[in-house]
This record gives C-alpha cells, structure tokens and sequence, in this order.
C-alpha cells in the first residue's frame, strides 16, 4: 500500500469519527431539546394559565373588575389544549364562565369552574410526568449510544496514533542511519525496508546509489587519469584563455592559449602562488585585480593586437569558495566586425553630407524668384524636402559624432572660452524652431564673467540639442528657461521647460544609445543626441545629468570646469 493511501486512510478514519461524533451529539441535543421545548409550550404553560385564573378566582369580591384578566388567560388556554380530556374541561370553564358573568355571586357556578380548572391541571401534571420519563429515557439511550460509539472510535484512533507514527517514524530513522553512512564513505552501507510503499522505493533507489559509489570507489584509476586527460584535452583546444586556481590562489592549470598570452608554460608555473608570479608578469597581475571581472582587454599575442573579455567565475562546494577559473573570452571578430561597422557608418554619414547639402541648395534655389515663380502647392513640396534634408543632416551628423565617440578618436580643441559665445550660438540655431511655436527663451546668466576650458564647437552642439528637444516637447505659447551659474568650480548650464515630462523610471537610461522614451510623439531621430552629449561632455571633464517630473516638464544640464588665468 502506498504511503499516500495509508495517510489518507488515516486522516479519513479521522475526519469520519469526528463527523460521527458531532452528528450524534447534535441529533442528541436537538432531541432533548425538542422534548423540553414540548413540556414548557404544551404543559407548563397551560399551568400557568390555570393558575392565575384560580388566583383570579381567589380574589374578594369576584365582581366584573376580574373578568377582562380571566377572558384573557381562558383565551391563551384556549388556544394551547394538547392533553385528553383538557379540551372537555376548557370547553365547560368557557360555558360557566358566561353564565358566571352575568352573575358573579352564584357560588356553584364558581365551584363548577374551579373543578375543570383541577381537571386541566391534573391532566397537564400527569403529561408533563410522562414526557419527563419519556426524555429521561431518550437521554439514557442517546448517552448509551455516544459512549459505545466513543469508546470504539477512540480504540481505533489509540491504535492509529500507537503504531501510524511508526509507519513513517522507523523508515526515516533507517534512511538517516544509511545516509550518515555513505557521508562517512562506508558504501557497503545497505538499507532493508519490508515496506512497498515510497519508503520501499526510496530504500532501493539507496541501496542502488551506494552500490554504484562503491564501484565508483573502487573503480580503476587509469579510468580517472583517462577522464582527466579527456577533459585536459577539452581545455586546451578551446580557442578561450583559461586560467585555474585553488582556494589559496595557487595556480593549477593554463591552457595553450592562456600561455600565449601570458607568455609562460604550465608544467614551470603550476602549484606557484599567483600573486608571486604575477609581479613578474604585468598581463597576470591585471587578471588577478579585484575590480577586473567582466570588461574587456586588449593584449598583443601572436604579433597582433588581440581584444579579450574578461570572467572571473568562483567555484563553490556548500557555499565556500574552493576556487577560481579565469576566462579569457576572444572577442577579436566581434570586435573587427564593430569596427567595421562603425567605419561603414562614418563613410556613409560623410558621404551622405555632400549629395544631401545639395538637394537643400536646389529646393533653396526653387524659391528664388529669379528662376521663377512656384506655386502654393510647389512651395509646400519644396518646404517638405528642405525639412527631409535638414532631418538627414541632423542623423548625419549624429552618425559621424557616434562614429567619433566608439572609436575614441574624439577630436577636441579645449580654449577658454566665454559661456556667453556658446550661449548665442545654441539660441541662434534654434530661435527659429522657437519662434514656429512661439515660445519665448528666457536666459539667466550668473557666471560672473568667468570663462570655461571647453571645445565651444562641441559644446555649443549640446547645448543645441538641449534646446531643440526642449522646444520640441514644449506646448506653444510657453518658455524655456536657460540658466548659466557658477557652483564648486565649475559653471552649470541648464534648460528647464515644462512639457510633459519623463517617467522616473526611464530618467536612468535616457542617456543610453538609442534609446528613445516609450510613448513619445516624435518619431524622427536617431536616439543618439542624448548619447553623443553625454559623451561630448564627459570627454572634456565634465558632468551631465536630468530631473525630471512626469506632467510638470525637465531640466537637462551640463557644468564644465572654469578656466583659471
């Protein structure tokens, strides 16, 4: 039987006898309940109905005054008649008392109807002692009942509780026994459970797994050694740099390629602490840094320049490092490939300025009134492709300055330079976005004549893109607010307009290449403005950053160093 079953059979057995025993109490409650209820409605009541006329009866003179309270307590009896005889009594103390009412000295008929009120009570009396022995004896055989049923239900859950725990108890203790065992390496260990149930199973898939670990344990060792060597080979040919130590940072293993790079050989080096052999070894003492795990590398092997990334991966037994493996991942062709496509974007992004420039000129041309007169409908086509130009531009430009900032070759030409000259410059270009939505930019300058060390080119071009974004996604008829001030050595430049905002959720990669905040309306661009800035300023030593507040509008701005004379 399964051990399932029999905790279910179990737990049914007590579940039943529970239901049992509430049905049976229940049923016995309810019982003598509805025989006292029958006692005090049919019996007892009328008692006291009879009763009070007797008292009423009692009362000197018997005259009218008496006879709405008698009416009333003759009705009530009236109206709750369940013994023999009772209703004959009832019947004669409802005749006599009408004659009684129109005479109420006549004596005999007083007498009359105090002996039917006797019968009454006398027949309630002798109902309520038969209904008493009635319920007395229901009590007795329900009492009866319950103990015989208790009694046995509570030898079955005895013998359940004696011998159930057992069932589960004895089976884990064996397994305990046979697992502390195989921890001691004692693999001859076997495990005999009689039961066919899971701890059945559970005993055989043991005594399988010991078995196997003692023919493990006694296994040949040429086996090991060929399975060591396999995997020594699988090591070596992977094209990775693969570097092993143990939990005291000793070497134990390179593979080929990690001793081209490292210049060394395993058989001269292993068992060597690590530290040791990298102050000879400038490419080991960069592997072995703290901060190095995950960036990339770029060492020269085999007469080329080679690009690496960097894993450091700690090899754990229960929660303790007994290890490292240090990978040297060849990203060479990826890097190749990168640079590939960063010089075909450069090329295409140059080579797209010129015919571009041209389309601009020739619709500029269209407009001339010395070539000729257009119509409404050309000039709009004409403004459609100088916009489509100006768009082409804009992505050109962008993709030669991402160019620029992946190869690190961006050119700067820093001079002290007035925040005044980069200030005009940015509002100039886009005064006439501005002035298309009617936006006003209201500038602040606090940098007391100070001059920043700064490429104004670059700079400007930030400052540019701030304003146009803010333009943008600024409603019309509102301001923006360019701020200059002078804070810590360094002058701030900010661009605060009150648009709708950024999620705060997207403030920490709004920086990001490419990315562009979900839900916006604009869909021309490239997501690489934002990129480029950050970029742009953070070359010349500066910092960039964004507040934003969802439906209120945002701040972009940048602070660069001031220039000392």
């Amino acid at each position: 039987m399964r051990l399932k079953t029999k905790l279910s059979i179990g737990i049914g057995f007590l579940f039943i006898a529970i239901l049992i025993s509430g049905i049976i109490g229940i049923f016995s409650i309810y019982q003598l309940k509805n025989d006292a209820r029958l006692i005090l409605e049919d019996n007892y009541e009328t008692l006291v109905y009879s009763n009070t006329m007797l008292t009423l009866m009692d009362r000197v003179p018997f005259d009218s005054t008496v006879f709405p309270e008698f009416e009333s307590n003759l009705a009530k009896q009236e109206a709750n008649i369940t013994e023999p005889g009772e209703g004959r009594a009832t019947v004669a103390v409802r005749s006599t008392f009408e004659q009684l009412k129109h005479d109420p000295d006549n004596d005999s008929l007083q007498t009359i109807i105090r002996r039917e009120i006797y019968k009454i009570n006398t027949a309630n009396q002798e109902a309520i002692q038969r209904k008493n022995a009635v319920a007395e004896n229901n009590a007795r055989r329900f009492s009866n009942y319950t103990m015989f049923i208790f009694g046995f239900l509570a030898l079955i859950a005895f013998t359940l509780a004696v011998n159930f725990p057992g069932i589960i108890s004895e089976p884990v203790k064996t397994l305990s026994e046979g697992i502390k065992a195989i921890v001691n390496k004692d693999y001859s260990k076997r495990i005999r459970i009689s039961q066919h149930d899971e701890f059945g199973e559970l005993a055989q898939a043991f005594n399988s797994m010991a078995e196997k670990l003692d023919e493990y344990e006694h296994s040949n060792l040429a086996k090991i050694k060929f399975e060591k060597s396999r995997i020594d080979t699988i090591i070596n040919q992977m094209n990775d740099g693969i570097i092993g130590l143990d939990e005291n940072r000793n070497l134990l293993f390179l593979n080929k390629v990690a001793e081209k790079l490292l210049g060394l050989q395993e058989a001269e080096i292993r068992g060597n602490y690590a530290p040791d052999v990298a102050l000879h070894n400038d490419l080991m003492r960069n592997l072995l840094k703290q901060d190095s795990p995950n960036k990339e590398l770029k060492i020269y092997a085999d007469g080329k320049e080679s690009y690496f990334h960097l894993d450091i991966l700690n090899v754990t037994n229960i929660d303790k490092i007994i290890g490292q493996v240090i990978v040297l991942r060849n990203i060479t062709p990826f890097h190749e490939l990168n640079e590939a496509k960063t010089n075909f974007i450069a090329t295409i992004s140059h080579e797209l300025k010129t015919p571009i420039a041209s389309i601009k000129m020739s619709a500029q041309l269209l407009t001339d009134a010395r070539i000729g007169n257009v119509n409404r409908e050309q000039e709009e086509l004409v403004k459609s492709i100088t916009d489509d130009a100006d768009r082409l531009l804009k992505i050109t430009s962008e993709l030669l300055n991402m160019s620029q900032v992946e190869t690190g070759h961006i050119q700067l030409k820093i001079e002290p330079v007035s925040p005044d000259i980069i200030i005009d410059n940015a509002t100039n270009t886009v005064s006439a976005l501005a002035q298309q939505k009617n936006i006003a930019i209201r500038i602040n300058k606090h940098t007391n004549g100070n001059k920043i060390m700064t490429d104004p080119e670059k700079t400007a071009w930030v400052l540019t893109n701030f304003l146009t974004n803010a333009v943008k996604y600024s409603p019309e008829d509102a301001e923006i607010e360019l701020t200059t001030s002078l804070k810590d050595n360094n002058i701030e430049f900010t661009v605060c307009d009150h648009g709708r905002g950024i999620e705060e959720k997207y403030l920490s990669r709004i920086f990001d290449r490419y990315f562009k905040v979900p839900g916006t309306p604009e869909k021309v661009g490239t997501g690489l403005g934002l990129s480029i800035s950050r970029e742009f300023i953070e070359a010349q030593g500066g910092k960039i950053w964004v507040d934003s507040t969802l439906g209120e509008g945002s701040t972009f701005g940048f602070s660069l160093p001031v220039h000392h004379a």
